[in-house]
């Protein structure tokens, strides 16, 4: 009876693993929407479509790095480079990801390279949460929108929101709990657990040598499925958050003054998706209709840094612990930072 049972439970168990799969929704989900609703179909892929071009390059460059690095056996240089620096990589990774253009979805694919070549937690966490935030011309939107006090502002935040995570996390995350923060993955890559390939020197023109070129091969193959995958599925997320969840209907519900708004706006904020370029207007109009400055600034923050299409893909490189650490860090720093903001513009 048992081993029936098991060989009635084998297809289930198959079926649901496939169901699972990140292609089988990358499928699933244009279907949904083409059978559902047929009227936002061209829409809802065209967003999808014109986000995901914008990042290609980014991938791109990034899958090639990757690549070249771990065949040439680059990893222990980079990593003996950063290693007690950390002070002062915390403190460029933010000041550099304050001018970056990278939105939460684009800075993937390079985060997922410093961590493959072994790059401390603390300054890859410094630049992944300033990065998203502003860049010269979400700088240039936003004060045409809000001013120039709120723009510098939110530039000044999102570099203190990279030093406060950087050494944060150097604090919290020093222990063997967070040795290796990526998720295992068969076949090398990115999120692969495995160590360098190659001790002592590295080999520059790893291409006169078969070992190195199928290396090569393999990661660029293994870290382009896995970054093509997971971008593609936070691609369509953000189309469907955009089409059918209004972000005007999200801060239709913040409103007064006061801590409260402020914690509200950045749980509010942190799965809706805001486009660094949409974003300035909207809260613009919000600010018009009662929102204060503090919690503007929350919404802002915290919307950038922790969206749904951003969460899906950091879920997807990092183990849970360091996505709870990042999600924490992101929401906290906004909650911190908007009431600051809102005390000053309040006083």
């Amino acid at each position: 009876m048992t081993e029936l049972a098991l060989k009635n439970n084998g297809p289930v168990r198959l079926a649901t693993r496939q169901l699972k799969s990140v292609w089988v929704l990358i499928v699933l989900i244009p279907l949904a929407v083409l059978a559902l609703d047929l009227a936002q179909f061209g829409q809802v892929m065209g967003i999808a479509a014109r986000a995901f071009g914008g990042t290609l390059p980014y991938i791109v460059l990034a899958v090639l790095l990757i690549g070249y690095l771990k065949a040439s056996g680059a990893e222990a240089v980079i990593a003996r480079a950063f290693s007690g620096h950390q002070t002062r990589m915390i403190v460029l990774a933010a000041l550099f990801g304050g001018l970056a253009p990278f939105c939460s979805c684009e800075v993937i694919p390079f985060i997922a390279g410093l961590l493959a070549v072994g790059v401390p937690l603390a300054p890859v966490m410094a630049f992944w949460l300033s990065s998203p935030m502003i860049d010269p011309p979400t700088l240039l939107i936003t004060a045409a929108a809000l001013g120039w006090p709120f723009a510098v502002a939110k530039a000044a935040a999102a570099v203190a929101l990279g030093l406060m995570g950087g050494f944060v996390a150097r604090a919290l995350l020093s222990g063997p709990a967070f040795a290796d923060p990526l998720r295992p993955r068969d076949g090398g890559g990115c999120c692969s657990s495995c160590g360098s390939p190659f001790k002592g020197r590295p080999e520059w023109r790893f291409w006169r040598e078969r070992d190195r070129r199928s290396i090569f091969r393999r990661e660029i193959i293994a870290n382009g499925l896995f970054l093509l995958k997971w971008l593609v599925l936070a691609y369509l997320l953000e189309a469907l958050l955009i089409v059918y969840v209004p972000a005007s209907l999200i801060g239709a519900a913040i409103g007064g003054e006061g801590l409260w708004p402020i914690i509200l706006s950045a749980l509010i904020g942190a799965p809706a998706y805001l486009n660094s370029y949409v974003a300035p207007p909207l809260v613009a109009g919000l600010m018009e209709q009662g929102m204060s400055a503090g919690a503007a600034m929350a919404f802002m923050i915290a919307g950038g840094v922790s969206s749904i299409p951003a969460m899906a893909a950091v879920w997807a490189l990092v183990r849970p612990r360091i996505f709870a650490v990042y999600l924490g860090l992101g929401i906290g720093g906004a909650i911190v930072i908007g009431a600051l903001f809102g005390a000053v513009n309040s006083g």
